[in-house]
């Protein structure tokens, strides 16, 4: 008997048997395990190979990076044992009911927590990472939870032009969310190299997917979204973090994206540490008028691929072509799960400071909050909603 065969059997045995005990929803739950893992690695692989920084069946980030510094496990298991619940409010998370005019602005964007967003540009509609789920994890039952719930529900999302993806963690692609946009939306996926095999692991239509490697682009003309005549470009841009689902690391690529239309300019950075790509990247496709920069889940034992506050303001600069004051950012992967040992309200306290000191617009929207260019403060917000927090 084959091993596939054993699985199948034993599965079977467990379902049974479960059912009889009135614990089928657990099953379930545990039976999806690996489906929403993703992809094998034979399936990805060919997507893959041929990549400018894909070798030894892994990708590399161009610049020296190292996903946990050398001797930090003393210091990780002080930090699990002493800071577990650091990262969590004091209270409920307040939230926004998303507003959603008929036609999307030439600029704005509701952020809807963690990383996932709605960008307008140009009269398009772009949704960034998103995730809808309680857990960022494989399963239902164990891995982070949301520290507010979702500011809306994912049917009530207005047609969006395209869906990209910046990586394939849990907190930034998650099979239930992508299934359900499938169903609901008519709009492309556009995604990093590799990650197309979880995609169509999942049911997603092949003419759906677009993947792309860093400095690719492709306009929405091309793939039969132009609007009033007007186009939008989206490049995966080069981003410096690291990818896995499971076990292996590194098999499909992580990227940030661009997004150019022809007055506006918005950058989403997804998940990154700091990098040179963004002074190339603002030389390139800038000045961006709106950035999305993660301030969130840094920490001393992994700072080469998670930026820190005063890092997104920093690249805020290069990605505006040095000119701090140029464009709004806007902060992300903060505030919905809890992933590092720092205080809830600690990423965007130090992000505030540093923008006021460098000169650089920000704006803090709530979950759910839509923001657009007549509700940018002038620099650091003065309603300080996120204060007395955690």
């Amino acid at each position: 008997m084959t091993g596939k065969a054993v699985l199948k059997g034993a599965r079977r045995l467990l379902g049974v048997a479960a059912g009889a005990l009135g614990v089928t929803w657990v099953v379930r739950a545990v039976w999806d395990i690996p489906s929403a893992m993703g992809a094998s690695i034979s399936a990805i692989q060919p997507y893959a190979a041929g990549a400018s920084t894909y070798r030894d069946r892994q990708f590399h980030n161009t610049e020296p990076s190292s996903q946990m510094v050398a001797g930090a496990a003393p210091g990780l298991l002080y930090s699990a044992l002493t800071k577990r619940g650091v990262g969590r409010p004091h209270k409920p998370v307040p939230l926004r009911t998303p507003e959603v005019p008929e036609r999307a602005a030439d600029l704005a964007v509701t952020w809807y927590g963690h990383a996932s967003a709605l960008i307008e540009v140009d009269g398009y509609r772009i949704l960034a990472d998103p995730v809808w789920s309680t857990r960022v994890s494989p399963s239902p039952l164990v891995g982070p939870a949301r520290l507010h719930p979702v500011p809306a529900p994912l049917a009530d999302l207005p047609p969006v032009d395209a869906v990209i993806i910046s990586h394939d963690h849990y907190d930034h692609l998650d099979k239930a969310t992508i299934k359900a946009l499938v169903d609901s939306q008519s709009t492309p996926f556009l995604v990093p190299l590799g990650i197309g095999a979880h995609l169509r692991h999942w049911g997603v239509p092949e003419h759906r997917i677009v993947e792309l490697d860093w400095g690719a682009s492709i306009s929405l003309a091309a793939l039969g979204r132009e609007r009033d005549g007007a186009d939008l470009t989206l490049t995966c841009s080069e981003a410096r973090h690291f990818s896995g689902r499971g076990l292996v690391r590194n098999t499909t690529l992580w990227a940030s994206w661009s997004v150019v239309g022809p007055t506006r300019r918005v950058y989403f950075g997804g998940d990154t540490g700091y990098t040179k790509a963004f002074a190339e990247a603002g030389a390139a496709l800038g000045p961006f008028d709106l950035t999305l920069l993660p301030i969130g889940a840094y920490d001393a034992h992994w700072p080469d691929v998670h930026m820190n506050p005063e890092e997104a303001v920093r690249s805020h600069a290069d990605l505006c072509v040095g000119d701090p004051g140029h464009g709004v950012l806007v902060p992300i992967h903060w505030a919905t799960f809890n992933l590092a040992f720092h205080g809830w309200s600690e990423p965007v306290r130090r992000m505030v400071e540093a923008a006021r000191a460098a000169g650089t617009r920000v704006a803090v929207p709530m979950p759910g909050e839509r923001i657009a260019p007549d509700t940018f403060a002038a620099l650091a917000p003065d309603d300080s909603w996120w204060e007395n927090m955690g």
